[in-house]
């Protein structure tokens, strides 16, 4: 049960990481600034997160 329940979030919080970097690269910031989002967000997940959706560029 414990697996199934840990799956399900898990796909959840994958579904949220691809919609988060969907819209940084459809925003209107330059370049450098997607790069650098998408790595943070690929590479600290949560924090990553976190700081794009209170910092990042509004689309």
């Amino acid at each position: 049960m414990d697996l199934q329940v840990g799956g399900i979030l898990g796909l959840i919080w994958l579904v949220i990481l691809i919609w988060a970097i969907i819209q940084v690269a459809n925003s209107s910031a330059g370049g450098g600034a997607k790069i650098l989002w998408i790595l943070l967000i690929l590479l600290f997940p949560l924090v990553g997160f976190i700081l794009w959706f209170l910092l990042g560029p509004k689309p």
